[in-house]
């Protein structure tokens, strides 16, 4: 497990899956030359893409930044649709930490897409339940709308097993959502909901950019992906938070990249320091 300190703030990434997914639609009309020089892909065109959540630990609280694919909750055709290699190992990596899912006190929804969502609630007897019980799960109120009420592009990714039953646990925000050092902001782009959340402790920053950068591979605002409902939004907030973080030094941390858990660019976009993941 790799571990990031900002101020009094400690990241710590957990396992919550592996999936592959098509590097065109991951780069939108970005050329496969230009990207492949970044991101490596297999013999399908797909690249690697990690689905690991983070768990900030600040103040005496336990958060989860996203949750991961879950276990046992794909079919076999998603399985396969999604190129999964590799199912969540979060509750054991949280046990590893001495910690148990009721000691999760928030869960941060940067959006609701299954990939993020899917680790949430769990089938038991037949039935969803909530995996983390005591949590209270915090994103945006647009996206919280759209889970319910998908329309018929995002009714594929926004999934009833991942709300009915954590549904009395979530405080959706307008603009912005505050505790401690971290803040979540409502930027739409990837989905109309999407949020960004930044950490800012003791002069230190980082910023997580979730879907509006992925990967470090998606660093120059143009190159978004073709899943993003509104792009020129990603593109706009893509833009204004990587200014926002450079020019406080900030690290820039990611939920999917499966190369680096976070990283620092200059000012000409080189990495000049990195957390690299250990696989």
């Amino acid at each position: 497990m790799e571990t990031l300190q900002i101020g009094n703030a400690t990241l710590t990434w957990l396992p919550g899956g592996d999936t592959h997914l098509d590097g065109g639609a991951m780069f939108g009309v970005v050329p496969k030359p230009l990207w492949q020089k970044k991101y490596p892909c297999n013999d399908n065109n797909q690249i690697e893409l990690r689905t690991d959540p983070i768990l900030l630990q600040v103040d005496g609280k336990n958060f989860l930044i996203e949750t991961g694919i879950g276990k046992g909750k794909l079919t076999e055709k998603q399985l396969r649709n999604f190129g999964v290699s590799e199912e969540s190992k979060l509750l054991e990596t949280l046990e590893e930490l001495k910690l148990t899912p009721k000691d999760i006190d928030y869960i941060l929804m940067t959006h609701l897409h299954f990939d993020h969502a899917c680790g949430l609630t769990a089938l038991e007897n037949g039935e969803y339940t909530s995996i983390f019980p005591n949590a209270k799960i915090i994103t945006s109120q647009t996206e919280w709308d759209e889970m319910r009420n998908p329309n018929i592009r995002s009714r594929n990714t926004y999934w009833k097993e991942n709300w009915e039953a954590i549904e009395n646990q979530v405080l959706p925000f307008e603009k912005e959502w505050n505790f401690g050092p971290i803040t979540m902001v409502h930027t739409g782009g990837h989905s109309d909901g999407h949020s960004i959340i930044l950490i800012e402790s003791q002069g230190q920053t980082a910023v997580h950019m979730a879907d509006l950068m992925p990967t470090h591979a998606h660093q120059n605002p143009l190159w978004v992906l073709a899943y993003d409902d509104y792009p020129m939004n990603s593109i706009s907030g893509k833009k204004k938070w990587l200014e926002y973080g450079m020019s406080k030094n900030a690290w820039f941390t990611f939920y999917h990249d499966a190369f680096y858990r976070a990283v620092k660019w200059d000012s000409d976009g080189s990495i000049n320091k990195s957390l690299k993941r250990n696989s």
